[in-house]
């Protein structure tokens, strides 16, 4: 069977590519390889997947409607898809919001168009976010409750994906599940989170920005246990609902919120120096607190984290200084 894995040059995007070549799967990728972030670093992530044997690669962009007949015709044997190319980063999306439109919205309609199109599709996974969460005061963050009040323009649209989505699913019947990712990390993660920014600053002696005084918690998840929850979801195309349809959401963290502050420590002392800090107030579209309810995903999907925050960025950290040479 053959698996299309959008945003393939990306951080998840590629750790889930890799895992399924590991397991014998041909994997269709697709990515415009983007410089949002160092496109060495992708272009890095490419070559791995590349030189596997059952790995196709396009480098095309997910909101062009072309793609649709692209791929129906040149792979109609495709019969998972596994959508995880987005624009990302929350204060971004305070710089340059056309790009969160293009990707995140007409991006999720043409695959789901083109999960209309492939007659054996089994089940279109998606990457939402916890960022759908907003300032939600309830915690763990639970999949039933309302997210009707995102506060970054990310959020949104992430949360219109999963609008989107549900009525693809209803109209048409496409089995489909969303994922809310919650603050993945670990080697080969994106320059522009947290792990990987004050892992930089701190090596090359530069000051880090802490935001809200420190006072910030975070339901840091180590890309392991997200690929293995991904694989879970493609795995088991949902059921319908009591109103016949085929759509679910479930959340991947690690269930366990860790305070800003706690990660860098573990960051100091795993590179043998301390950070200088700068203490920030709260930036706009931020959220002081993050946790994940995972009830639902440990049932249904058999989602089990496994990578605590202490054990997880030794590994990033080894990762980082191997890559870059540091």
């Amino acid at each position: 069977m053959v698996k299309l894995v959008t945003g393939v040059a990306g951080f998840i995007g590629f750790s889930v590519a890799r895992a399924l070549l590991d397991a014998g799967e041909t994997v269709v990728g697709i990515d415009n390889v983007n410089d949002y972030y160092d496109v060495r670093l992708k272009e890095a992530r490419l070559r791995l997947l590349e030189a596997r044997p059952n790995f196709v690669f396009y480098r095309r962009d997910i909101a062009d409607i072309a793609l649709v007949d692209f791929i129906r015709q040149c792979h109609p044997d495709i019969t998972e898809i596994i959508h995880l190319a987005a624009q990302a980063g929350v204060r971004y999306s305070l710089i340059n919001p056309y790009a969160y439109v293009q990707s995140n919205l007409q991006g999720q309609v043409v695959m789901l168009e083109l999960a209309r199109a492939l007659p054996g599709l089994r089940n279109f996974v998606y990457a939402s976010s916890s960022s759908v969460y907003g300032a939600n005061k309830q915690t763990p963050f639970s999949v039933d409750h309302a997210v009707e009040r995102p506060i970054s323009l990310y959020a949104a649209t992430k949360r219109a994906d999963e609008l989107m989505t549900y009525t693809y699913s209803h109209l048409f019947k496409i089995p489909a599940i969303g994922l809310r990712f919650f603050t993945v990390y670990g080697p080969w993660g994106r320059p522009d989170m947290a792990v990987y920014l004050f892992t930089d600053a701190i090596l090359a002696g530069r000051p880090i920005d802490v935001f809200n005084d420190g006072q910030m918690w975070r339901d840091f998840t180590y890309i392991d246990d997200i690929v293995a929850g991904v694989h879970a979801a493609h795995r088991r195309p949902p059921s319908p609902d009591a109103d016949g349809v085929p759509h679910r959401i479930y959340n991947l963290g690690n269930h366990r919120p860790e305070r800003l502050t706690d990660m860098i420590a573990i960051i100091e002392q795993a590179l043998g120096t301390g950070a200088q800090i700068n203490y920030r107030p709260l930036q706009p579209g931020d959220v002081v607190s993050t946790c994940a309810d995972i009830t639902s995903s440990s049932q249904e999907l058999g989602y089990q984290p496994t990578v605590s925050l202490a054990d997880g960025l030794p590994r990033f950290v080894a990762w980082f200084r191997d890559f870059y040479g540091r």
